[in-house]
């Protein structure tokens, strides 16, 4: 019966061995439940956030849903906003009724004709004036405008000599028509200076041309500028 006990004994202690050389393996606990709420409530939140993004985009998107780059009204108002004087940039252009896909030189072009014009209507409205021979200063307006005039028309001419414009030749169109807006600042010192009151029409028609020159004048310092945003490159 020793021998048995002792057999017995040395089993219970060679089982007992195997078990520490041979652990149970640890089954893995269980999730608590507040750890579950936090990856629910996380993946909520980063749904919703990814819906108010999608949303947000889209309202951003929708002012600009079917807009035209190339429209003219668009064109126009990038031109214009260069300028001293957009709102009556605006309506010289429009006027004009331009079409698509005309690019910066194109409206500096437009914006030259419109000035032109002006000064041709101002210049009329002084030759028709009863006192033009009584008074030395305006008739020095007239050759001012002649002067002023023929600075408009080479800087028009420049424009069409040769295909596309250059950093050289803006620079004398910039040099033509800055001499152009001397012309019609020297005129007007004159006629402060002899105190003279024009009619409404005149100052009209003085208005529209001094605003049309110093558009066009910043139309043409800042071609390169402009050239860029219409996706273009200065040759």
């Amino acid at each position: 019966m020793a021998s048995v006990n002792h057999l017995k004994v040395y089993d219970e202690i060679s089982q007992s061995h195997l078990e520490d050389q041979n652990p149970r393996p640890k089954t893995a606990p269980r999730r608590s439940s507040a750890a579950v709420v936090i990856i629910i409530f996380t993946a909520i939140l980063l749904f919703t956030l990814v819906i108010i993004l999608t949303l947000v985009a889209l309202m951003l998107e929708e002012p600009n849903k079917g807009r035209d780059p190339t429209d003219s009204v668009e064109s126009i108002k990038t031109i214009c906003n260069v300028t001293r004087y957009p709102e009556s940039c605006f309506t010289d252009l429009s006027s004009l009724n331009v079409s698509k896909n005309l690019d910066p030189e194109s409206f500096l072009n437009l914006s030259l004709r419109v000035s032109i014009t002006h000064l041709s209507n101002l210049s009329s409205s002084f030759k028709s004036l009863n006192d033009l021979h009584s008074q030395p200063a305006l008739k020095d307006c007239l050759t001012l405008f002649d002067d002023a005039l023929s600075r408009l028309n080479d800087s028009a001419s420049a424009m069409k000599a040769g295909p596309g414009l250059s950093k050289e030749k803006i620079s004398d169109i910039q040099t033509w028509i800055s001499a152009a807006v001397t012309d019609q600042e020297t005129c007007n010192d004159g006629l402060e200076e002899m105190g003279w009151t024009a009619g409404d029409e005149v100052k009209s028609r003085a208005r529209s041309f001094k605003e049309s020159l110093s558009n066009s004048l910043a139309i043409a310092a800042n071609m390169q500028d402009l050239v860029q945003k219409f996706g273009l490159t200065m040759h």
